[in-house]
């Protein structure tokens, strides 16, 4: 990976992004993601090389750097968080694309993402409570936010909410899984007994 347009291309697989060019110099283009406008990657060219400015995570910036001579601290940008990755042939292509991914994870970290996250981690035959989830999350008090994230789970398949019930052991209304009987279902097929639409937490509980 040497060329902008290379880098574009990678970029352009995750979700929501957009790119921009908001300075006099056209040569300067920002990688954002929509919504909080906030910006993973910068994209300029200096000294024959194409440079690319990305968030690091600081317990990670040092490891980057002494790796890589071509890794240096973020050119025009704050030392501590940001790092510069000079495109010189050097640095073997798929720890530019972990570097500009980890920016990216940086950037979009956010409430509703690390719930996600916790829901993930729920166990094959075992559930959670609204109020685990969220401690689970990092903020023990946003048991609310866990079911509004929940209801609008972008992937099922991968992120299973019906595992989540509320501090009863009851299942979600049939609203949340489009039927009376799905959450049921989905929790007797991991293995979970549900009796009169509820779970023991003692039993399954995590």
């Amino acid at each position: 990976m040497r060329t902008r347009e290379e880098v574009l291309q990678y970029v352009r697989s995750f979700p929501n992004v957009y790119e921009e060019r908001p300075f006099r110099d056209q040569g300067w283009q920002l990688v954002r993601v929509k919504g909080s406008k906030k910006t993973f990657l910068w994209i300029y060219e200096r000294n024959g090389y194409v440079n690319l400015n990305v968030k690091v995570d600081p317990q990670w910036r040092d490891f980057w750097r002494s790796t890589y001579a071509s890794v240096i601290a973020g050119y025009h940008q704050n030392k501590e968080h940001w790092n510069t990755i000079i495109l010189d042939g050097s640095i073997p292509e798929n720890e530019i694309q972990r570097m500009i991914s980890e920016s990216y994870d940086l950037i979009t970290d956010s409430p509703t993402k690390r719930i996600y996250e916790a829901v993930k981690k729920i166990p094959k035959g075992h559930v959670a409570t609204y109020g685990k989830v969220a401690e689970l999350a990092g903020d023990a008090k946003m048991a609310r936010a866990v079911g509004n994230a929940l209801h609008k789970n972008p992937d099922p398949e991968h992120i299973p909410c019906f595992r989540v019930v509320n501090a009863k052991g009851e299942l979600a209304g049939a609203f949340a899984f489009g039927g009376e009987s799905v959450q049921a279902q989905l929790l007797e097929a991991d293995g979970i007994e549900v009796i009169d639409g509820k779970v023991d937490l003692k039993k399954y509980g995590i």
